[in-house]
C-alpha cells in the first residue's frame, strides 16, 4: 500500500473523532457544495477531509491527465466520486467552492478560472511562480468577496493558535527573534519534478513557515537568501537554503534543506520576546517548550512543557473554510497578507 493511501486508512478513525463533535452543530445547515480540480499536487488526498466532514458534500473531481486519473480512480480517497470536465464542475448549479490541486505549474491558472466563475477556493501552495497573475487573481476575488484560502499546514496547528492568544494578549513582550526549519529528505524523483521551478526547495517547503512568520512579525523590510547545492544529486535542485528577514527590531530566519534525515521531526518554530520563549517542536505533533520571565495566567513563571490536542492536518482549515463562506465569521488572513507571503518567498528563492 502507497504512503499516502496509508496515511487516508489510518487517519479515517482520527478524522471521524476529530469531525464528529461538530455534526449536531451543522446538520440543520445546508451542506457547502465543493468540487476538487486536480490530483496532482502532493496534498491532494486532503480531500478525505472534506468527504468525511458534516459541512461539505463533495459533488465532482476533475482531472484532465488520463495517467494521473487511472491511478487516482484506484485510491481511496477518491472512490466513488463523480469525476467530469473542469468545464463540467464549474457549471454546477449551486457549487460553492473548490479545492484546486493540480501539479504545481497548472496552480494559478486553474484558480484563475475558479474565481473567474464566481467560486470561493481552497489554493494549494504554493501560489505559483507569477507574482503578477497571483496579484490579478486576489484582486478579482477580493472584489467578488470570494475566498481564496491558502494550503498552508499550520494555520490552525493547536500549538501555533495557542501562540496566537500568547502574542495578543503581550505575554511574550516584544518579539525580536523567530527562527524557523522546515527540512526532509526528497526522494530523487521528486527531486526531478522540484527542480523545474528555479525556487528550489525553499519554494515547495519554506511558505508553510514563511507564512507562520509573517504573521507573526508582518513583511520583512529585506530579504537575504543564502542557497545552495549541497547533495551529491546530478540535477539542479537547490536543496540547502537559508532566508534571513530583516524587520526593524528583529530577525527572523527560515532553513529549509531536501536532506535532513527525519527532518518532520526537527521542524520547528521559535519565537523570542523580551519577557518570554515559545518554541513549538515538531511542528506537525507539536508540543510547546514555555520560558517565561513571569507568570501569565495559568502559565508559571520560568520554563514548562504544555501538552497541546493531536493535530490532523487541514480538519480545522475546511471548517473555518465553512465558516466563512456562510458569513458566520471573516477570513483570519487577508489578501495582502497572502501576497505578502508569496512575494517574500520568491525573494528568498531568488527568484524575485
Amino acid at each position: 500500500m502507497k504512503r499516502r493511501e496509508w496515511l487516508y486508512v489510518t487517519g479515517a478513525a482520527t478524522l471521524a473523532n476529530c469531525l464528529s463533535a461538530n455534526v449536531n452543530a451543522t446538520q440543520n445547515k445546508k451542506r457547502i457544495k465543493i468540487g476538487q480540480i486536480g490530483v496532482g499536487h502532493a496534498h491532494a488526498t486532503k480531500l478525505s477531509v472534506y468527504r468525511a466532514s458534516p459541512d461539505y458534500e463533495v459533488v465532482g473531481i476533475v482531472e484532465p491527465d488520463e495517467s494521473l486519473r487511472k491511478i487516482a480512480q484506484t485510491q481511496a480517497v477518491y472512490k466513488d466520486l463523480n469525476w467530469m470536465t473542469q468545464e463540467q464542475l464549474l457549471n454546477l448549479k449551486d457549487l460553492d467552492a473548490v479545492l484546486v490541486e493540480t501539479r504545481v505549474a497548472d496552480l494559478l491558472n486553474t484558480a484563475e478560472s475558479c474565481i473567474n466563475a464566481g467560486k470561493h477556493i481552497h489554493l494549494d501552495k504554493p501560489a505559483g511562480d507569477s507574482l503578477l497573475q497571483y496579484k490579478h487573481i486576489l484582486d478579482n476575488a477580493k472584489k467578488q468577496k470570494l475566498l481564496t484560502q491558502m494550503g498552508f499546514m499550520y494555520r490552525y496547528n493547536p500549538a501555533v493558535v495557542l501562540l496566537r492568544e500568547f502574542l495578543k494578549k503581550g505575554w511574550l513582550g516584544d518579539i525580536f527573534e523567530v527562527h524557523t526549519v522546515m527540512s526532509k529528505v526528497i526522494s530523487e524523483n521528486e527531486r526531478k519534478q522540484l527542480a523545474k521551478f528555479k525556487g528550489g526547495v525553499m519554494f515547495e517547503l519554506g511558505c508553510h513557515v514563511i507564512d507562520l512568520v509573517l504573521a507573526i512579525l508582518g513583511k520583512p523590510l529585506k530579504v537575504d537568501a543564502f542557497n545552495q547545492h549541497a547533495s551529491n544529486f546530478k540535477d539542479d535542485l537547490v536543496d540547502n537554503m537559508l532566508a534571513v528577514f530583516t524587520y526593524p527590531k528583529a530577525i527572523a530566519s527560515v532553513k529549509v534543506s531536501a536532506m535532513e534525515v527525519e527532518g518532520g521531526s526537527r521542524r520547528h518554530l521559535v519565537v523570542c520576546g523580551t519577557e518570554g520563549t515559545f518554541e513549538i517542536e515538531p511542528l506537525d505533533n507539536p508540543s510547546v517548550k514555555l520560558s517565561l520571565l513571569k507568570a501569565r495566567g495559568e502559565y508559571k513563571k520560568g520554563t514548562q512543557e504544555i501538552k497541546v490536542p493531536k493535530f490532523t492536518r487541514y480538519v480545522e482549515d475546511a471548517k473555518d473554510m465553512a465558516q466563512i463562506i456562510r458569513k458566520e465569521k471573516v477570513a483570519d488572513f487577508s489578501y495582502d497578507h497572502d501576497f505578502a507571503v508569496q512575494d517574500t518567498l520568491m525573494k528568498a528563492c531568488k527568484i524575485v
